[in-house]
């Protein structure tokens, strides 16, 4: 079963930049499909991106697109999520899942391994 730790939130300024890791260890990291969710106080988690098992295909929500790239480095076991020109609407708890599926997944029960998130604030 794999394990996921993410790391890289903090706090920043409307327009700037943030780049979350997720390592993943205890299981073969090509075999599964990599995704990031969010969720704000008060509000349901919802899909942020997603990779392919393969790295070959990619997914994300209308919010974030042109904003948000995720990647991975499955010699790194870790999969990354490069955030430009945040908003004060990107301030959520982002965690990194984990599917056996190989599809880039925008659904949340496709995910069943899930990290414990890490905080991101941006203030205006």
């Amino acid at each position: 079963q794999v394990q996921l730790v993410e790391s890289g939130g903090g706090l920043v300024q409307v327009g700037g930049s943030l780049r979350l890791s997720c390592a993943a260890s205890g299981g073969t990291f090509s075999n599964y499909a990599m995704g990031w969710f969010r969720q704000a106080p008060g509000k349901e988690r919802e899909f942020v991106a997603a990779v392919s098992r393969t790295g070959g295909s990619t997914n994300y929500p209308d919010s974030v697109k042109g904003r948000f790239t995720i990647s991975r480095d499955d010699a790194k076991n870790t999969v990354y999520l490069q955030m430009n020109t945040l908003k004060p609407e990107d301030t959520a708890v982002y965690y990194c899942a984990a599917s056996r599926f190989p599809i880039a997944s925008t659904a949340v029960q496709m995910y069943p391994y899930w990290g414990q998130g890490t905080q991101v604030t941006v203030s205006s």
